[in-house]
């Protein structure tokens, strides 16, 4: 039966919660109700993950069976691009590596996806790189969508957030959706592609051999261990890589003390799909809690520990209900039924690798830097990792660029991740405050806000966002990006545009680089059209995109959009001026034009291909 508040039992017997060991980074021991207690086969030398379906009151996990690798069996296999970890990060990059033709084999220590709503929220950029990838559509039509925040100090609303949402954006600005079911999309696309191979139930649990032709990884498996040979890793192992502490890298940033418990419980409330966060609520003084809705009537709550509380004590079963209880109260809820799905508790952290290449192994997403869920950082910036890093190897690995394209992953990156450390560090110092002198500024923020306005956005919580490569040495120096008063400047993201009905310019763009070219001729300039071949001719996927007024096609172009009626022009900087930009395969600019020779769009390719990029990166 559902909890009735105020009481102290659970949907089943108290003898079958259990409290299970180390989890992930940021979930150091975790809790959950189950029916039954599984079989564990003790196995001297063998990985046996677990075999019985994890327990969930609303998502139906599959356990997926262990299939022996050919290595196993003797064969020698050499893979061109291995991937260790199978959470989004992992899965993710591999569909990109495949839109390049790319084949890779992950690898996953799991027989079933991850446990809890765990990332939850995606970013309206996350969404445009999982369109790409093919999962968007099944996340939009599934999620809870939304754009605004409210946050309360001691009860009262002092600050609404608008994170801003227009007619030409598909996405809004974020959408919540448990990982079970965006690692369930993403598995069944992986499926559905010859380039990708999925190993279940295989741990990595060391290198035997790291040099400049490849990488050795020991894999341990429930029928035992065996070598396997990539030219290329990419670790996307989490927060407690195996990798990462295989090579002895450090992280550099900080942790924070502060603890929070993050609950998902079913239960209908009578809210909107809002970010809510609460300061100083009457139930736990001087610390925060914040609440997201997710589909299947599932609300996620996290709530700060006081300190020197332990993990054990934050999740024994009296210590949950009780401080559920407590805030569904606080919100005019008291006395409403609901039940517990799943339990943890983590601590905050805003910490990178200072590299993420590392030879032929490459760190991507927790496995590269640790970042509080605060503002929806984790797996949105690890969807940006994958996204700039998939077509950079497949490029090198297939001989079209210099291995120095590789270093302008490391350098793109982990400038965007100091840049989210630092704002991440904000955030938390005002969630988390470390010294005295922290909360006593904090509150006297917080004081402020009640009765004066001015105050109010200091609480606005800095949500993730693409990040601009703007000292990219893969952008052209000299190019007209300063003679554009609008549109996307070099380095920045393209812009999504309402081209109709459900019909989006991002729903067009093929894989690979682009000519974006704005012009009102009948064909697109001759040296356009030779240098554009001879990048072909080498294999280069690069395609000319013409963009018009009015409809019709424009010779010599791959596709043409009719953009008349539409914002395009006016959002592209190409209101009464010719414009041509150059976008990489991540839909980031790397140089525009008001015209273009062909010798300049053949040294911006170069340049965007990584000619020169090793001195820079240096």
């Amino acid at each position: 039966m559902p909890h009735q508040a105020g009481e102290k039992g659970t949907r089943r017997p108290l003898s079958r919660w259990r409290v299970e060991g180390e989890g992930g980074a940021a979930n150091p021991r975790r809790m959950r109700a189950t029916g039954r207690v599984p079989k564990v086969e003790v196995t001297q030398s063998m990985h046996q993950p677990v075999s019985t379906p994890r327990f969930s009151i609303y998502y139906d996990y599959k356990v997926f069976p262990f299939q022996p690798p050919p290595e196993l069996r003797g064969e020698q296999v050499r893979h061109p691009v291995t991937i260790v970890g199978a959470g989004p990060i992992g899965l993710v990059a591999a569909l990109e590596l495949a839109r390049f033709g790319i084949p890779s084999v992950i690898l996953t220590a799991e027989r079933q996806v991850s446990e809890g709503s765990r990332a939850l929220a995606y970013t309206r950029r996350s969404m445009e790189i999982l369109q790409q990838v093919g999962v968007a559509e099944r996340i939009a039509r599934d999620g809870l969508p939304w754009q605004y925040g409210i946050s309360f100090f001691r009860g009262e609303p002092v600050f609404h957030m608008d994170m801003g949402h227009d007619d030409d954006d598909r996405f809004f600005p974020a959408t919540n959706l448990q990982q079970q079911y965006l690692e369930q999309y993403l598995i069944e696309q992986i499926e559905a592609n010859p380039l990708v191979e999925l190993r279940w139930a295989s741990r990595v649990i060391g290198i035997d051999g790291h040099d400049d032709d490849g990488v050795t990884l020991r894999v341990d498996t429930p029928e035992g261990e065996y070598a396997l040979r990539a030219d290329w890793v990419i670790a996307a192992d989490g927060a407690r890589s195996t990798l990462r502490q295989a090579l002895g890298l450090r992280m550099v940033g900080d942790s924070y003390q502060g603890r929070f418990v993050i609950a998902d419980i079913r239960v209908k409330l009578p809210f909107e799909t809002r970010r809510r966060a609460y300061f100083d609520p009457s139930w736990n003084p001087g610390n925060t809690v914040l609440m997201h809705r997710a589909p299947h009537d599932i609300w996620r709550i996290d709530y700060q520990l006081p300190a020197g509380e332990t993990p054990e004590q934050a999740l024994s079963r009296e210590s949950l209900f009780a401080r559920i209880n407590e805030q569904l109260a606080m919100v005019g809820q008291a006395g409403v039924e609901w039940e517990l799905d799943w339990c943890s508790v983590y601590s905050a952290y805003a910490m990178t690798l200072t590299d993420y290449v590392h030879g032929r192994i490459i760190f991507a997403g927790d496995a590269a830097h640790m970042l509080p869920i605060f503002g929806v950082r984790g797996a949105n910036t690890g969807f940006q990792d994958a996204n700039n890093l998939g077509w950079k190897l497949a490029l090198v690995h297939r001989g079209l660029a210099p291995r120095a394209l590789l270093d302008t992953y490391s350098h793109e990156r982990v400038a965007a991740a100091q840049e989210i450390v630092d704002e991440a560090g904000k955030s938390t110092r005002f969630m988390t405050p470390p010294t005295r002198g922290f909360r006593l500024l904090r509150d006297a923020v917080l004081s402020l806000t009640l009765t004066q306005p001015f105050v109010r956005p200091l609480l606005h919580w800095r949500t993730s966002r693409p990040h601009d490569y703007v000292t990219s040495p893969l952008n052209t120096r000299g190019d007209d990006d300063a003679m554009f008063e609008a549109g996307p400047r070099k380095g920045a993201v393209l812009r999504n545009i309402r081209l109709g009905e459900d019909d989006f310019l991002f729903d067009h763009l093929p894989a690979g680089f682009l000519v974006l070219d704005f012009c009102e001729d009948p064909a697109v300039a001759p040296e356009v059209v030779d240098v554009v071949q001879r990048w072909r001719d080498r294999g280069l996927p690069l395609s000319i995109v013409a963009v018009r007024r009015q409809p019709g096609e424009v010779a010599c172009a791959d596709l043409t959009i009719a953009a008349g009626g539409t914002s395009m022009f006016d959002k592209y900087g190409a209101n009464g001026l010719p414009a041509v930009y150059l976008v990489r395969p991540d839909q980031h600019v790397a140089a525009r034009w008001r015209s273009v020779s062909g010798e300049g769009l053949d040294q911006a390719l170069r340049t965007a291909m990584g000619a020169g990029s090793k001195e820079q990166c240096s």
